[in-house]
């Protein structure tokens, strides 16, 4: 049966990608809208955080390490082959937006977050299904 911190974690992370996709509705132009920008980037936020907990569950439970950021923690699931270059590489740069997001909310380029939405939260998704079948 399934940890429940990684089906929680898991649920957090589709409930965001969900929410993003109804505030996006696959057009740019939602991004003019304040309202939908700060649904949309709080909604990115709160799925990376999930992510980087789940991340953090999973290599605790599994003592490989106690990582000193982020992004390691993607680097030792890479290490340990629960997820791909790719993967890795696309996590951690979404760690990076989440960053900004969150430590210098001004400076967030509108062309990133829509890359962030029609290229990474695919990868969100696939990075949260790799982990809910690692806990079956």
């Amino acid at each position: 049966m399934g940890d429940d911190v990684i089906l929680n974690k898991c649920s957090i992370i589709e409930r965001c990608i969900q929410r993003i996709h109804e505030e996006y509705n696959d057009n740019p132009i939602s991004l003019e809208s304040y309202t939908k920008q700060d649904s949309i980037i709080l909604n990115i936020q709160r799925g990376c955080e999930a992510a980087i907990d789940l991340a953090m569950h999973i290599v605790a439970e599994n003592k490989w390490g106690i990582p000193q950021s982020s992004r390691e923690v993607f680097d030792i699931l890479l290490r340990e082959n629960y997820i791909d270059e790719s993967l890795t590489r696309s996590l951690k740069s979404m760690v990076g937006f989440r960053n900004i997001a969150v430590h210098n909310y001004q400076a967030l380029n509108l062309l990133i977050v829509r890359q962030v939405i029609e290229k990474h939260l695919n990868d969100l998704r696939k990075f949260s299904r790799i982990m809910l079948q690692s806990s079956i």
